[in-house]
């Protein structure tokens, strides 16, 4: 990568991620890039002490340092079984203890103020402080322009539905940038814990329009036409600086003795489906029974990342392959037996499965993940649906064998096709990312822009 040490002043950056995995990481995986190109670079990550628990040990650089503040919103451990309560707890209480943490701490000027989307209050802290605000938003282009544009979903009768079974098959050909997309290819705010928790994410996209800039973790080749039309809208700077993959993630590390590396290591090329259904969000168990006996009766070797009782997996699944608790994600998704991701669709994930130029299998459960799911399968065509979203039933162990083995065929035309197209995703990712790319440029213009 180009570097801007040596022409880069001190300066401090404040980053606020919004607390949860999925929006930590991405945060991280910035920062440590930003202050690989600006030597005289110091950030500021903050977090909930709870949090703080969870990620003190994270190999990070001497420059960026964890500050805390008080536990003032519910615990990670039941935040999936309280969302809604949650979320709005993110909202409300938040914003006072970050502000004393701020004057207590009395930093050097800052110069910018990065801050997760899903944390509006952040905009009016940068605001009241004359610091610039960089809203850093992780998930799809995408699924921003539609909440961006949501007043044209009311304009065209498409919000609020009543009965999405009778009407999830209309499509959306109005929002700009965007593929026409059934309404059920939308996220999850149609009913449920999503449409509890819509009227927050609203907010954040009215508090928006006073921030300085906005950060997308996507590359810019991956979803050209939305950002380029965000682009023309926006009064501020817009940079797509991803996929945000942890600095020299592939180097060599002891974990690649662990056993399951080991495992990968003796089993023949893309003959291994790697699955992880997430770490937020689960099936429920009667799926998660089908899925399981789906997996073992499709005879595929597969490597599964599971919470709860591995145990209990392990045994049903049987001896073609290996459950395992945790493992390092992009490092297996790189590994040359992995033939195929079954993905929650987490964006996070999807850009780690490009990234890794692996097809993906999906099988969405809430809200970004299910247009994400209709990213990776119709419009890049680089996937296949276990299940159509629309249709709430349980998918049955049968039609996960099936489709396991037509997904994980080196044969077929249609997987043939499939994995021709992600090779050729994986390389415009990896042409973003090189000197000169989409997204160094996006990195660098940002550098020049605000930390100068």
């Amino acid at each position: 990568m180009g570097s801007t040490s040596g022409e880069t002043p001190c300066c401090h950056i404040i980053a606020l991620p919004y607390p949860g995995r999925g929006h930590i990481n991405p945060m991280m995986n910035l920062c440590k890039l930003l202050v690989s190109k600006c030597s005289n670079l110091n950030i500021t990550f903050i977090v909930t002490e709870e949090w703080f628990g969870f990620i003190k040990s994270t190999p990070k650089p001497l420059t960026i340092t964890f500050q805390t503040i008080p536990n003032v919103i519910p615990s990670e451990l039941i935040r999936a079984s309280i969302f809604p309560e949650f979320v709005k707890a993110v909202y409300t209480k938040m914003e006072a203890p970050v502000e004393e943490l701020l004057d207590q701490l009395q930093l050097p000027k800052v110069s910018a103020i990065i801050a997760d989307t899903y944390l509006p209050w952040a905009v009016a802290v940068g605001n009241r402080r004359n610091i610039p605000v960089v809203s850093l938003w992780t998930m799809s282009p995408s699924v921003y322009s539609v909440f961006y544009h949501f007043d044209l979903l009311i304009q065209n009768q498409h919000f609020p539905v009543d009965n999405l079974a009778e009407r999830g098959d209309e499509v959306v050909d109005y929002i700009p940038g965007i593929s026409p997309t059934r309404l059920t290819d939308l996220p999850t705010f149609y009913s449920g814990t999503g449409n509890q928790v819509l009227d927050k994410v609203l907010e954040a996209f009215i508090c928006i329009r006073k921030a300085q800039c906005v950060m997308f973790t996507s590359f810019y080749e991956l979803e050209r036409q939305v950002i380029d039309s965000l682009s023309t809208i926006f009064a501020f700077p817009v940079y797509s600086v991803g996929p945000l993959i942890p600095h020299n993630t592939l180097d060599s590390t002891p974990d690649a003795n662990l056993d399951y590396f080991k495992w990968l290591n003796s089993q023949p090329a893309k003959s291994v489906l790697y699955v992880s259904l997430g770490s937020f969000l689960s099936v429920s168990r009667e799926q998660m029974d089908e899925i399981i006996e789906g997996i073992r009766e499709s005879g595929v070797k597969y490597l599964w990342v599971a919470r709860g009782d591995t145990a209990r997996i392990q045994e049903a699944c049987g001896e073609m392959g290996l459950v395992v608790p945790w493992c390092d994600q992009l490092k297996v998704l790189c590994h040359s037996s992995v033939g195929g991701f079954w993905t929650h669709c987490g964006w996070n994930s999807t850009l780690e499965g490009v990234y890794a130029g692996v097809p993906m299998l999906t099988f969405p459960i809430f809200w970004d993940q299910i247009p994400d799911s209709k990213l990776i399968v119709d419009d890049w065509k680089v996937g296949m649906k276990v299940r159509d979203v629309g249709k709430e039933k349980l998918v049955g162990k049968k039609e996960i064998s099936a489709i396991i083995q037509r997904f994980m065929s080196l044969d077929g035309y249609e997987s043939k096709q499939m994995r021709r197209n992600v090779s050729e995703l994986k390389e415009t990712c990896a042409q973003a990312l090189s000197e000169g790319g989409s997204s160094e440029a996006n990195l660098d213009a940002f550098i020049s822009k605000y930390l100068k």
